[in-house]
């Protein structure tokens, strides 16, 4: 395991190395630039800027300044906001996007495992047909829906809870309630319904009838026996929802004002801003890539037939 471990940490570096020249050259050769506006800049002007920022050198010499940066922790100047550099404007606002992300990924676990193990249990019953029913909502109906809807209910017609903003910025701590029940929708539905269709699978098993024959109680059953080998297809999901959670709450930061990460990145995109949209892809990336490693290592904890060599 722990050979295992150190392998896959190495095979991290050429991965992100990889990832991060792609989203360089892609950014680089796209039409437009951070500098063009509606009102073209003078000639003068623009070449004294892009000299400033070396945009004037041969594009694969901008890539080894850039990466001599990168390695040295340094994601660049930003174009458009030039106050603070890439690092200051993601670090100050990644922390909220993970905030969110953490709650929201919870939310979607304890309840999707919750509402799968009740719906494979309690099969063809009510409970089966209502968990699946929210199930189906929430993989169907996009964020930007039920967003909205969730602030017309329970923030503008019941008044439990606030339309919009963040704690970090002085707000009520109820802020967070409505988008990371937005984000975790959409996940606790995914996570419903492969748990329910492990559950099924690992409850017709042998060991399990054996288990029945015994006389063990059903309670012990569920949870000793069915619930870790069911939970292996849940688990793999987890690594790549985490990160996606992360990502993907563009459209709720929007929604909900929130100063998290997907604000700067969705502006990035349309200022151009070269060093900023490829120092959130980096953070992105980063997160993705250690959370597919994590689930892993779990994997190998929840099945014991699973072996790294």
């Amino acid at each position: 395991m722990t050979k295992y471990i150190v392998r896959r940490l190495l095979g991290i570096i050429p991965t992100l190395l990889v990832i991060i020249t792609l989203s360089f050259f892609i950014v680089r050769v796209a039409p437009g630039g951070p500098f063009d506006t509606e009102k073209a800049l003078p000639e003068v002007v623009k070449r004294n800027i892009e000299a400033k920022y070396h945009l004037d050198e041969p594009l694969v010499m901008q890539y080894g300044r850039y990466m001599f940066d990168v390695l040295r922790g340094d994601l660049g100047p930003s174009f458009r906001y030039k106050d603070w550099d890439v690092n200051f404007y993601i670090f100050q606002s990644l922390p909220n996007s993970i905030i969110l992300g953490v709650i929201a990924i919870s939310i979607a676990i304890l309840f999707g495992i919750t509402s799968g193990m009740l719906a494979a249990v309690k099969q063809n019953t009510w409970v089966d047909y209502l968990s699946m029913a929210l199930a189906v909502v929430g993989i169907s109906v996009p964020l930007f829906v039920i967003g909205p809807v969730l602030q017309y209910i329970f923030a503008m017609q019941l008044q439990w809870v606030p339309t919009s903003g963040w704690f970090t910025a002085g707000d009520s701590w109820k802020t967070i309630i409505l988008p990371a029940i937005t984000l975790a929708f959409a996940d606790f539905a995914t996570i419903a319904r492969l748990t329910r269709s492990s559950m099924l699978d690992t409850l017709r098993s042998d060991y399990i009838r054996t288990a029945k024959a015994k006389g063990m109680r059903t309670s012990l059953i569920i949870f000793k026996h069915a619930m870790k080998g069911s939970m292996l297809p849940v688990v793999s999901y987890l690594g790549p929802a985490f990160a996606g959670i992360i990502t993907g709450s563009v459209v709720v930061e929007t929604v909900f004002r929130i100063p998290g990460l997907g604000k700067f990145f969705v502006q990035s995109s349309f200022n151009r801003d070269y060093t900023l949209i490829v120092g959130v892809v980096i953070v992105y990336s980063v997160i993705l890539v250690f959370m597919n490693f994590i689930v892993d290592i779990i994997y190998s904890m929840l099945d014991p037939r699973i072996t790294y060599k």
